[in-house]
């Protein structure tokens, strides 16, 4: 297949929908209650890098699009879907265990993007390693608030 334009936005709402579960389940008055980590970073910092995450996955996304590899195809979605899911399970139902066994799968999933990737599709592993590290990052958050509360 070959890589339109059109279809990059199309990616680029698919992925804004995604992160409007974000806005749309707020930490809020719980999330400000609980005990958390001394690495949890300041509550301003999650919106500039969510949305830069968000464009690249979109464009990663696109990317594989235009590829063969339908495991890859797969593991994209497989990755969107988890990532819709945990701002529902974890700001929105306060289940924290729910919340790490998501983002988890989500880290696996990811991984197994970047790794299949960087062979065949150097730019998606590229555009995906980012979020990888802050997916990682964000797992040892929702774990040690986890354990803490």
């Amino acid at each position: 297949m070959s890589r339109s334009y059109p279809m990059l936005l199309v990616f680029l709402i698919l992925v804004g929908v995604v992160a409007m579960s974000g806005v749309h389940f707020q930490p809020g008055p719980w999330y400000a209650g609980l005990h958390k980590p001394f690495w949890t970073p300041p509550d301003w910092l999650f919106p500039p890098v969510w949305s830069v995450l968000y464009l690249m996955m979109a464009v990663a996304g696109w990317l594989i699009y235009a590829s063969p590899d339908r495991r890859l195809k797969w593991l994209w979605g497989i990755q969107l879907m988890l990532n819709a899911l945990w701002s529902w399970l974890f700001f929105g139902l306060h289940r924290t265990d729910l919340g790490l066994v998501d983002i988890s799968a989500l880290l696996i999933c990811i991984a197994a993007i970047v790794v299949r990737s960087r062979s065949r599709q150097r730019p998606v592993a590229w555009l995906m390693a980012p979020y990888l590290i802050w997916v990682a990052y964000a797992s040892t958050l929702n774990a040690a608030i986890h354990v803490l509360n």
